[in-house]
């Protein structure tokens, strides 16, 4: 059946910021398709309920129960980004339920922190599929849908050099990742495409994942400088609220966009130790990527009108 609402697709949604965003945007008024590879039983209902939400026993199905459980619209659909069949089967479940898609966040992530020494080939491999595969497939199986007017949030850094520091095969496929956002927004220009929109976000702040669960357990004062992951779900809503000329193609962070275009002031009440200060991790400045345009930028290519060359 058709939604009479606007659906968003959100692809990473388990657990951890994914949950927040789907559970956020179900409350603000969108039917949720929560989208990732973890799901249980429903016949063997999780207890406690709702479950810890960065722990493993919070999968899609538990997190579409509970926005069902709140009186909202979700459906749960599993996902395999590797797979470009399993995306597509993602999407055609996403139209046959809602006939639809306004939104689509992408919030899959494959990580590991090391030196280019220390990093195995298939752990270099396995972040690629995930990180900058895995969100051109999905961008490329939802576009036609999303068209003439569409969202999407792509969860990517902005772009700078310490980013790359201790984390260079990481750092190159979050990087691709911002330089899709940076280059679809061009061509939505390009294509005068005035309601269409591609944004990346990322935190400036940590924030409290399953990830950083493991950092808190053998020191309990690194929560201190967690935020809970409602400010990143505030400022995706807020970035959905903007307009497309404002936000597309743009390295968004989440603390900054929030008190600039939503007008934030006091950021304690994402504090996950209430009274603490959490010390910011990105810089206060971010590079300005653009550069001035020359009259003549030489000739153009379009491989895909030249494919039988290929």
């Amino acid at each position: 059946m058709p939604a009479d609402k606007p659906v968003a697709l959100v692809v990473g949604a388990s657990r951890g910021i994914g949950r927040q965003v789907a559970i956020d945007l179900a409350n603000n008024g969108y039917a949720v398709v929560v989208a990732a590879k973890s799901v249980t039983d429903p016949s063997k209902p999780v207890v406690p309920f709702p479950p810890n939400p960065n722990s493993p026993a919070s999968t899609i199905t538990t997190v579409a129960r509970e926005i069902l459980s709140a009186g909202h619209d979700a459906t749960a659909v599993q996902v395999d980004v590797r797979s470009p069949e399993s995306i597509k089967a993602l999407v055609s479940k996403t139209l046959s339920t809602y006939g639809r898609i306004d939104v689509l966040v992408y919030n899959s992530g494959a990580i590991f922190w090391a030196s280019v020494p220390s990093t195995p080939l298939k752990r270099f491999q396995l972040m690629q599929r995930v990180n900058p595969e895995g969100l051109y497939a999905t961008i490329e199986a939802t576009l036609p849908h999303l068209r003439p007017s569409g969202r999407i949030i792509v969860v990517s850094p902005p772009i700078y050099s310490r980013f790359f520091r201790g984390k260079t095969a990481y750092a190159m496929g979050k990087i691709g990742m911002s330089v899709l956002t940076k280059g679809l927004a061009m061509d939505f220009e390009r294509e005068g495409s005035k309601d269409m929109a591609i944004t990346s976000i990322w935190p400036a702040v940590a924030i409290e994942s399953g990830a950083t669960e493991q950092f808190t357990r053998a020191n309990p004062d690194e929560a201190n400088d967690l935020r809970k992951a409602t400010i990143f779900s505030d400022a995706i809503l807020a970035i959905l609220a903007a307009p497309p000329s404002v936000v597309n193609g743009e390295l968004l962070l989440d603390e900054d966009f929030l008190r600039d275009h939503a007008g934030v002031t006091d950021f304690s009440k994402y504090n996950v130790v209430p009274g603490t200060s959490p010390r910011r991790m990105l810089p206060q400045k971010l590079p300005d990527l653009t550069v001035a345009e020359q009259d003549d930028e030489g000739k153009r290519y379009n491989s895909s009108k030249d494919k039988a060359k290929l």
